[in-house]
């Protein structure tokens, strides 16, 4: 365990240098992480963006008027964050549950622990793994790592992980050898999701990619 703490350490701060700091979530508020984090699903954040500020024109981006609005305007209000009327379903029943559990304050959750905020979350309609725990980091700041398709990519080229390896498990490969600090899983995945996109492509860069002076040559 402590050969993988020193290598992970390694590995987040040679991609720090490189491509830090990432200044990830790029958000306002913990309510617009939250809602930011089922809209990206299977979108991207361009269409993001625009989906919040279409909320934000129809003067509905709360609780209470996310909550009660009719989800034909808010399907419509979303629609540039693809497959819109079923996150508008969505961010209606996260709405619906911060309303009813959570006194209609996202932050309310900080006071629970994070076994129960993390189950709560997954037991809602449309709230995966990735995104519970986006939710949890990126709004609420506890400490759990997230992991995604990029970091999954980059393990497995390099024989971290198994193909098989599925989002708890890689969840774990990272919280059992580091320390639980959230600002640095904060800045680790949003690296890793950076090191992703720019060089561990599907047609990867590798002579470019600063991992490799630390995890060696991928397996292709």
């Amino acid at each position: 365990m402590q050969k993988r703490h020193n290598l992970l350490l390694d590995l987040y701060q040679s991609l720090e240098k490189s491509l830090g700091p990432a200044h990830w979530w790029p958000a306002k508020t913990p309510f617009e992480v939250c809602i930011g984090a089922i809209l990206t699903q299977n979108a991207p954040w361009a269409g993001v963006r625009k989906a919040i500020a279409g909320l934000q024109e129809k003067g509905i981006f709360t609780v209470e008027g996310i909550a009660e609005a009719d989800e034909r305007m808010l399907a419509d209000a979303v629609r540039p964050a693809i497959y819109h009327n079923q996150k508008a379903r969505r961010i209606k029943t996260f709405c619906r549950f911060l309303r009813d559990e959570c006194n209609g304050v996202v932050e309310e959750m900080r006071n629970w622990e994070l076994l129960a905020a993390r189950g709560k979350l997954l037991s809602l309609s449309g709230i995966g793994y990735e995104t519970a725990d986006s939710m949890l980091l990126y709004a609420l700041g506890m400490p759990v790592f997230v992991v995604d398709a990029y970091t999954k990519r980059i393990l497995t080229r390099h024989s971290l992980i198994g193909e098989e390896c599925d989002y708890e498990e890689m969840r774990a490969f990272f919280e059992d050898a580091l320390d639980p600090d959230p600002v640095l899983f904060n800045e680790f995945h949003a690296l890793l999701c950076l090191a992703g996109a720019k060089y561990c492509r599907k047609k990867p860069l590798c002579d470019q990619c600063p991992a490799r002076e630390i995890l060696g040559e991928p397996v292709l």
